[in-house]
C-alpha cells in the first residue's frame, strides 16, 4: 500500500532527528579523546589518543558483525537473553529496524570501551586495547542492551513478561553503558595494579596530576554538548503526539529531557567546586569537570521520566558519591587515572537506584507507552509508587556488576598472563608515547630524555 505524504514526513522528521542524535553522540568520542589527553601526563598524551581512535574503528567493526545482532536481534529465535538475528546487518532495513537506528546504537557501543580505555591508561600495551575493545563492544555490552532495551530482554520495560511488573527504566544507560563500562575498566586496572609511581613506599597516594587543564575543560564541554543527543535522543522518534492534549508529545519530553540532564551536571558541578575546595584548600577545574561528568552519568538512567527539581538531586548524591569513591580507592591504593570506574561505575550505580526512588509516573508513560491513557505503570518510591520499579533498578544494578565480571575480569587476567597486558617499568617511566608510538605528541625535549623512537631503542640497547 502506498505510503501518504503525512506518513512519509513523519517519518523523515523522526529519522533525521535521531541521525543528528547520532552525530550528537559520535561528537562524544572527541570529548573522550580530549578528556583523556588533558588528563594523562605529556609523555603518554599520543598514546590516550590513539586508543580513542582504536576504539572507534575496532568497536564499529566488531559491532557490526556481531554486536548489534546481539542487541536487538529479535526474529524467530527471541529470547530474554540474546539476540539471534541481523549478524552483519543482514535483513536490515527491515518494519522495526533501519541503518538510522543502528547508526544510532553504533555510537553508544563505542563510547563503552571509551570508558574503560581512561582506566587503564598509561601502562597498558597497545595489542590488549585491540583485544578488549573487540570483545566489549562485539559481546558484553551488547548483551546487556539486549536484556534492557530489546522489547524481548528479561529486564526490558518495554517487555511482555515485565520482572516485578515494571521492568528496569535505564532511558539512555547509567547501567547499560556507563556501569558496563565502568566495571570493565575496574578489572583492568586492578589486574595491573597502579602506575609506577602512584604510591610511595608507605602506600600513600603520590599526585600525578593530568598534564592539561586546557583539554580537560574542552572534552567537558564536547561531552556535555554530545550528551544533549545521547539523553534526549534515546527517544528514537520526536514526532510523536500525546492523547487527549493538544500541545504535547514527544517534543515536550525531548526539551524536559535535555533540562533534567543540564541541571544534574551543573548540580554537581556546583557541589564539587566547594567540596573540594574544602578538602584540599583550592579550587579545582579538573575535578569539577568530573564532577559535572559525575552528574550527567547518573541522570542518564532517568533523565526522561523525573522532574527537574529531582535531577538536581540526582547531581547533589552523584558529586558526592564520585568524592567518597575517590578517597575510598586512594585508602585501597586503587589506581584510575581517569576516575573512570569511580565515575561512570558508581555514579552509573546511582543513577539506577535514583530512577528507583524518583521517576513520575506521568513521565514513566510517556516515555514507554506514548503517553498512552489509561495505562498504569510502577514508578519511583519516594513519589508514592511502591517497590517495584526499586526493585528493578537493583537487580539491573547486580545483574550487570555480575555478568562483566564474569566476562571482563577472566579476560583481563588471560591477558596479563599471556604478558600483553602491561608495558614493562622501562617503558612506562619513559612514556607510551617515545617507547611504543614513535615519538611524543609535542616538540619538546627535555635533558636527557630521548626525543624519537630511535634513540630510545639505542639507548635501551646500550643499557642491555
Amino acid at each position: 500500500m502506498e505510503v501518504s505524504w503525512e506518513d512519509s514526513v513523519t517519518a523523515s522528521i523522526n529519522t533525521v532527528y535521531l541521525l543528528f542524535s547520532a552525530y550528537l553522540v559520535f561528537v562524544m568520542q572527541l570529548g573522550f579523546a580530549m578528556l583523556c589527553a588533558g588528563s594523562v601526563r605529556a609523555k603518554n598524551a599520543m598514546n590516550i589518543m590513539l586508543t580513542n581512535v582504536v576504539d572507534a574503528v575496532v568497536g564499529s567493526i566488531s559491532y557490526y558483525l556481531f554486536g548489534f545482532a546481539f542487541a536487538f536481534g529479535d526474529g524467530s529465535f527471541a529470547n530474554p537473553f540474546i539476540g539471534t538475528n541481523f549478524f552483519a546487518l543482514y535483513n536490515i532495513p527491515n518494519t522495526t529496524y533501519d541503518y538510522s537506528f543502528f547508526l544510532y546504537q553504533w555510537a553508544f557501543a563505542i563510547a563503552v570501551a571509551g570508558i574503560t580505555s581512561g582506566s587503564i591508561a598509561e601502562r597498558t600495551q597497545f595489542p590488549a586495547y585491540l583485544v578488549f575493545s573487540f570483545f566489549l563492544t562485539g559481546f558484553v555490552y551488547p548483551i546487556v542492551v539486549h536484556w534492557v532495551w530489546s522489547s524481548s530482554g528479561w529486564l526490558s520495560p518495554s517487555s511482555s513478561e515485565l520482572l516485578f511488573g515494571s521492568g528496569a527504566i535505564d532511558f539512555a544507560g547509567s547501567g547499560v553503558v556507563h556501569l558496563v563500562g565502568g566495571i570493565a575498566g575496574l578489572w583492568g586496572s586492578f589486574i595491573e595494579g597502579p602506575r609506577v609511581g602512584r604510591f610511595d613506599a608507605f602506600g600513600k597516594p603520590v599526585q600525578m596530576r593530568g598534564h592539561n587543564a586546557t583539554l580537560v575543560v574542552l572534552g567537558t564541554f564536547l561531552l556535555w554538548f554530545g550528551w544533549f543527543g545521547f539523553n534526549p535522543g534515546s527517544f528514537d522518534k520526536i514526532l510523536v503526539a500525546y492523547p487527549n492534549t493538544t500541545d504535547q508529545g514527544n517534543w515536550t519530553a525531548v526539551g524536559r529531557t535535555a533540562v533534567t540532564t543540564s541541571l544534574a551536571g551543573s548540580a554537581a558541578g556546583i557541589v564539587t567546586l566547594f567540596s573540594r575546595r574544602l578538602l584540599v584548600g583550592h579550587w579545582d577545574a579538573l575535578d569539577v569537570c568530573n564532577g559535572v561528568l559525575g552528574g550527567f552519568v547518573a541522570i542518564t538512567s532517568g533523565c526522561s521520566v523525573v522532574e527537574p527539581w529531582a535531577a538536581i538531586v540526582c547531581g547533589f548524591f552523584a558529586a558526592w558519591v564520585l568524592i567518597g569513591l575517590n578517597i575510598l580507592a586512594l585508602k585501597l591504593q586503587f589506581d584510575d587515572p581517569l576516575e573512570a570506574t569511580q565515575l561512570h561505575g558508581g555514579c552509573g550505580a546511582w543513577g539506577l537506584i535514583f530512577t528507583g526512588l524518583f521517576a513520575k509516573e506521568e513521565f514513566v508513560i510517556q516515555a514507554y507507552d506514548s503517553g498512552e491513557s489509561g495505562v498504569s505503570r510502577p514508578y519511583g518510591l519516594f513519589m508514592g509508587g511502591g517497590w517495584s520499579l526499586l526493585g528493578a533498578q537493583v537487580v539491573e544494578v547486580l545483574v550487570i556488576v555480575g555478568w562483566v565480571s564474569l566476562t571482563m575480569g577472566p579476560l583481563f587476567y588471560a591477558l596479563h598472563k599471556l604478558r600483553i597486558l602491561r608495558i614493562s617499568v622501562d617503558d612506562e617511566v619513559a612514556g607510551l608515547d617515545i617507547s611504543s608510538h614513535g615519538g611524543y605528541a609535542y616538540v619538546h625535549h627535555e635533558g636527557n630524555q630521548p626525543r624519537f623512537y630511535a634513540d630510545y631503542m639505542s639507548m635501551q640497547s646500550d643499557r642491555s
